[in-house]
């Protein structure tokens, strides 16, 4: 049986985009599980497909960047209009993880997963951690180590705000959220919802 993963996200200058095709890369490379990949602005029109695909799938992942310590505007509306999916509880016992990306390292990161955890939460999702011991946090550590930033919640990546997102997130950042799109795929394949 075939489960589906779905990626939403916003990006405002493509960092948080080039993060997501990474989780994408990393949900395809395990067998029997598809991939379907939105954004917010997919998501405006209470019509729109992409809302029946969410509602279908097993899990979703959701991703943002980070605006001065929290998700996007983009994102918030995104999240206020899962509210008529909330009174139904129509994602209750849907896998979800997620991810953010910030031009500083820490840039409070981890309040945008906090927020994508509350959402989780509220919608009776079950929440997927990153699952990787934090990275470069020792003299033999380097930032092309996994999980350089130390996350737990979710993959965090970190992209210069002077260079576009052909230069960054850095190659450790990616790999770490193709980890995480990996990590969300094994448990779909396996998830049997109560």
């Amino acid at each position: 049986m075939t489960r589906t993963v779905c990626i939403v996200h916003h990006s405002g200058f493509g960092h948080t985009a080039r993060q997501a095709a990474a989780v994408a890369d990393g949900v395809r490379e395990v067998d029997h599980v598809e991939c379907v990949e939105l954004t917010v602005e997919d998501l405006t029109d209470a019509d729109a497909h992409g809302w029946r695909t969410l509602d279908h799938a097993t899990a979703i992942v959701f991703g943002s960047p980070t605006y001065m310590g929290s998700a996007s505007a983009a994102m918030k509306r995104f999240m206020e209009l899962t509210s008529e999916r909330w009174l139904e509880q129509k994602w209750a016992n849907k896998i979800a993880a997620g991810f953010t990306n910030s031009g500083s390292q820490n840039g409070d990161k981890q309040n945008v997963l906090f927020e994508f955890v509350t959402l989780a939460a509220q919608h009776g999702m079950v929440w997927v951690g990153l699952g990787l011991l934090p990275g470069n946090n020792s003299s033999g550590g380097s930032p092309a180590d996994l999980n350089r930033l130390g996350s737990s919640l979710g993959a965090m990546a970190q992209s210069d705000i002077d260079q576009g997102p052909d230069d960054c997130p850095p190659e450790s950042d990616l790999e770490t959220a193709r980890h995480l799109g990996r990590r969300v795929a094994q448990f779909a394949h396996g998830w049997s919802a109560p």
